[in-house]
């Protein structure tokens, strides 16, 4: 295994780490863990991770931090560009509830 791989997260899916063979995203158990603060635990019962998956991707959040943040930065692009591509009726904004 090269540097920078681990047993537990994986690359193959949508072009950002995961955790293996299971399509949820090292950033989303950050976001899910540290931004909302949810426990560990139930984030692991949610997806039936073990609770190990959970803390090795926020290991591998903090051990990766320019790769995050290109992922991060790509997904916002992404969106933004998504939002720009909708044909919608002019003074109409997706944002305003």
């Amino acid at each position: 295994m090269s540097e920078g791989e681990s047993r537990r997260i994986a690359h193959e899916l949508k072009s950002e780490p995961h955790i293996r063979g299971r399509r949820v995203s090292v950033r989303q158990v950050y976001a899910l863990v540290e931004e909302r603060g949810e426990d560990p635990e139930a984030v692991a019962d949610r997806y039936d991770l073990d609770v190990a998956d959970v803390y090795h991707a926020l290991a591998y959040y903090h051990d990766h931090p320019r790769e995050m943040r290109d992922v991060e930065e790509e997904r916002d692009d992404a969106i933004a560009a998504f939002r720009e591509s909708i044909n919608r009726p002019e003074g109409v904004d997706p944002d305003a509830a």
